[in-house]
């Protein structure tokens, strides 16, 4: 039967006019198909085709021509070809039956596959020539063309369909395989799309296809896959869904021998991430792998995932590798397979690290020839060398171990994670922190929360259900999370999941009230100031305006220029805003910040406040004049005398707090008085020449003058007055010397004393001091050089003015000798005693050895054959 006769049956049924009245579209399947391409004879009842360049060649292979579309749907059972004119009419070429005759027309076979990445929302078509004619050569050119409607096609036209579409050139994988990507695709549209192949001069065209990408999903491989081994014994196959925004999947298992890659189990289960199978695989080694697609059957399979491999050789763990975190308690299978037979778990034994062997109250015998081990209250892993992990051996009760063996690896999952609440209860911020563990760095870190209705439970627990919040890593491993908006009243239950290729550990939940950490923000406008006449500190500052509660204060404060040694003030009273504080030294400037919390000791500080600094300024007038002393240079010549005055400057508890001037004022018997202003030095040198001269000095602040101050009186008369009796000097060390006096008696009444040194062998200036009117012997502290000349004076100073002073130059010589003599006396004494103590040690030690010599000789006397006997005469014959 001829194409002819197959086309005239058809029509005489009417075939055509009761299937094909409006434009077809073939449906993309979620499968591979295959599209077949006819030669121009089969369609000789069909329109005139030509080729793009004009007239075809006998052995052509054509699939469009002008502005029609060819359309060849292929199947088991019937190939439909149709052709659409550019009113979008269908018109039919072939209908029939496949037969062997037809099967010898087809030119190409095309193999088709459609499917869209549900994340990155692209959609992707595989192009793959199967069977092709001797006249194609191998130079094709793919485009796959596609349009966005949502309309019928019924009142379209080819040529609007040509317009509104766009065009992707498809990359050559390999050869006669082709691979078109359509991105950013709308998941819930409908897309019609057709292929266009060129081949030289001959162009083929696909069919009209329609697809909604939503229906062609394909998901990623499920992820995390492991075997494990239950109570019981069962080996548990396990996995994790690939990220989609569908949960519910099918998942296929597919176990098979590294060998022969026969499948040995498939299994298909619903709504689970696990499967448990049969333990015959124990028997030999197996690879695993599983796939998934949509739950409701749309969609394609996923890839396999990738392969683990149960390796039976010798011992096998179960799990091979493990992350834990401390604190947590574990479990490890054995199964322990010699070339002949499985020993049996009684006669297994577990050791740690091959120097600690695990205690058998650890062991659980789960079956004939599986062994369990349970770790409990796991310790933080110590550092050791370049291994982070403990390794369990799975041992025969001879302890020979075999060089396989599990993997533990112990992290530190006690994250503590702090939130605070801003002031403003605009946002609430969430810090947390790990150590530098190598596991750690390499995993996934996760903040995830769930927020309960009102408050914080009293045990708070992970819900199945909750979020996962975005953090920033700052800086040393720290995290910030961020929460805004947030409910002020809601419990955040929080902890960190920890993501490895291990394994997934969390840290321990906990829940924060945002209520309940409310972090201030910090007083403004501080300020401080020592005050007059009290010389206390004063702190001042304003209060934020949020948040609108009671808040508590604290002050510190420290001297400027001084370690870093805060002292914190409480102030007692709630929401004050100043202070007065008692400082130990008021002359100098202090460092002032001020911080709040909220009352009833809830929430956070708030950060310290900028910091103020106080102005040292006068308390009040100097409490007295500083003390000074006279140094008097005799000019022959001039028949003229210069006095010089020394002072020393006054320290800041006498000048409150500094001084501006000195003054002096002078008073002569003559009853002429003036004044000199010395400013920022401790000397002044005078001429005089009257009978009896008084000074005083003066010194001055802001705030005023000492009343207090010392006056020295200078008499001509009065400096030829001897009332000194001696004056010795007996050195102690290279540090001090000692002086002593004695007066002699006398009508005046001593107010003070001074005591003058300067070293004569160098040009130091003098140096001097002041001394209690009722002092007779004074430590000198210096450093001095014994083997050096002094000159020491002594001055004692009455209310008339200065007398005579005692000058000595050196050190007294008979108080060396006295203490040569003391050193006698005192060493003599400890010598006899010595020689005392000796002589009975010697007399106590002669008594005991004669005693042990001659214990054991006989007294002659008492002896019976000495009796008679003249020892003397034997003692003169011998």
């Amino acid at each position: 039967m001829n194409w002819n006769n197959i086309l005239t049956g058809f029509l005489q049924l009417n075939f055509f006019q009761m299937v094909i009245s409006h434009c077809m579209v073939y449906q993309i399947p979620t499968e591979s198909f295959e599209m077949p391409c006819i030669p121009p004879r089969m369609a000789e009842d069909g329109p005139a085709w030509q080729d793009v360049h004009g007239t075809i060649g006998e052995n052509a292979t054509v699939l469009v021509a002008g502005e029609n579309f060819l359309c060849c749907h292929w199947s088991d059972t019937y190939m439909n070809c149709f052709a659409y004119t550019a009113e979008m009419e269908a018109k039919a070429l072939i209908s029939s039956r496949i037969v062997g005759s037809t099967l010898q027309q087809i030119d190409s076979i095309w193999n088709l596959q459609f499917w869209t990445n549900e994340t990155t929302e692209e959609l992707f078509c595989i192009v793959k020539l199967s069977t092709k004619s001797p006249y194609l050569n191998e130079d094709f050119t793919v485009n796959l063309l596609h349009a966005l409607t949502d309309a019928s096609l019924e009142s379209a036209s080819t040529n609007l369909l040509k317009e509104n579409s766009s065009a992707i050139h498809c990359n050559i994988l390999k050869a006669q395989k082709y691979e078109c990507q359509i991105s950013s695709v709308k998941l819930n549209h409908i897309y019609i799309m057709w292929l266009k192949i060129t081949n030289g001069n001959i162009l083929l065209q696909s069919p009209l296809m329609s697809v909604k990408p939503i229906d062609i999903v394909k998901p990623d491989p499920p992820l995390y896959l492991q075997v494990e081994m239950t109570d019981t014994g069962q080996i548990k196959i396990s996995w994790s869904q690939p990220a989609s925004k569908s949960n519910l999947f099918l998942y296929e298992v597919k176990c098979f021998t590294n060998s022969t890659k026969s499948f040995q189990q498939v299994a298909e289960i619903t709504m689970g991430t696990s499967l448990t199978i049969n333990n015959e695989l124990l028997e030999s080694s197996y690879i695993i792998q599983v796939r998934c697609k949509n739950h409701q059957k749309l969609g394609l399979w996923s890839d396999w995932s990738s392969p683990f491999n149960m390796d039976l050789q010798d011992v096998m763990y179960f799990p091979s590798k493990l992350l834990a975190s401390v604190g947590t308690n574990i479990s490890f299978y054995c199964v322990y397979k010699t070339k002949d037979k499985i020993i049996s778990s009684k006669k297994i034994v577990w050791w740690l690290n091959l120097a600690k062997e695990i205690p058998s109250s650890q062991y659980t015998f789960v079956n004939d020839y599986t062994s369990k081990v349970t770790l409990t209250n796991l310790p933080a892993m110590k550092p050791g060398g370049n291994f982070l992990f403990n390794a369990l051996y799975c041992c025969n009760e001879n302890k020979e171990c075999n060089h396989r063996y599990a993997e533990l690896y112990i992290i530190d999952a006690n994250i503590n994670i702090t939130c605070e609440t801003y002031g403003n209860l605009q946002k609430m911020t969430c810090f947390w922190s790990i150590n530098p563990d190598p596991i750690l760095l390499e995993s996934t870190l996760l903040l995830r929360y769930y927020r309960n209705d009102i408050y914080c439970s009293e045990s708070p627990s992970m819900h199945t259900d909750s979020e996962v919040k975005e953090c920033n890593l700052l800086k040393n491993n720290v995290y910030e999370c961020i929460f805004k908006p947030f409910y002020l009243l809601s419990g955040y239950t929080m902890w960190i999941e920890i993501k490895h290729s291990l394994g997934t550990v969390t840290s321990r939940p906990v829940c924060v009230l945002p209520k309940e950490v409310v972090k201030p923000f910090s007083p403004f406008n501080v300020k401080a100031e020592i005050t007059e006449d009290t010389g206390q500190l004063n702190v001042s500052w304003k209060n934020p305006e949020l948040p609108k509660n009671d808040l508590q204060f604290q002050v510190r404060y420290v001297a400027s220029g001084e370690d870093i040694n805060w002292k914190i003030q409480e102030v007692p009273a709630v929401s004050v805003t100043s202070v007065s504080i008692a400082v130990q030294d008021p002359c100098v400037v202090y460092i002032i910040q001020v911080r709040c919390r909220m009352t009833e000791g809830i929430g956070y500080w708030s950060d310290w406040s900028r910091s103020v600094y106080t102005v040292v300024k006068d308390i009040k007038a100097p409490l007295r004049g500083p003390e000074f002393w006279r140094v008097i240079n005799e000019d022959p010549i001039m028949n003229q005398k210069n006095v010089t005055l020394l002072w020393k400057p006054l320290m800041k508890n006498l000048s409150l707090c500094r001084v501006l001037d000195y003054v002096v004022e002078h008073n002569t018997s003559e009853n002429i008085a003036w004044s000199d202003y010395i400013e920022n030095d401790t000397t002044y040198t005078f001429s005089w020449s009257e009978d009896i001269h008084s000074v005083k000095i003066l010194a001055i602040n802001s705030i005023g003058a000492s009343s207090v101050n010392f006056i020295l009186t200078l008499s001509q008369q009065i400096s030829t007055v001897n009332i000194l009796q001696s004056l010795n000097i007996y050195p102690m060390n290279s540090s001090c010397v000692i002086m002593s006096w004695t007066l002699l008696p006398m009508d005046y009444v001593v107010t003070s004393f001074v005591i003058e040194w300067t070293n004569l062998n160098g040009e130091e200036q003098i140096k001097w001091i002041t001394v209690p009117s009722n002092v007779r012997r004074y430590h000198i502290f210096d450093n001095f050089v014994l083997i050096e000349k002094y000159r020491f004076s002594l001055y004692p100073v009455i209310n008339e003015g200065v007398t005579k002073p005692a000058i000595t130059e050196g050190f007294s010589k008979d108080r060396i000798e006295k203490q040569h003599d003391v050193n006698f006396y005192v060493i003599l004494p400890l010598m006899i005693s010595c020689s005392f103590l000796l002589l009975g040690a010697l007399l106590i030690l002669q008594h005991r050895i004669k005693k042990l010599l001659w214990v054991d000789v006989p007294n002659p006397k008492n002896c019976s054959w000495a009796q008679g006997v003249n020892f003397q005469k034997r003692m003169d014959i011998l």
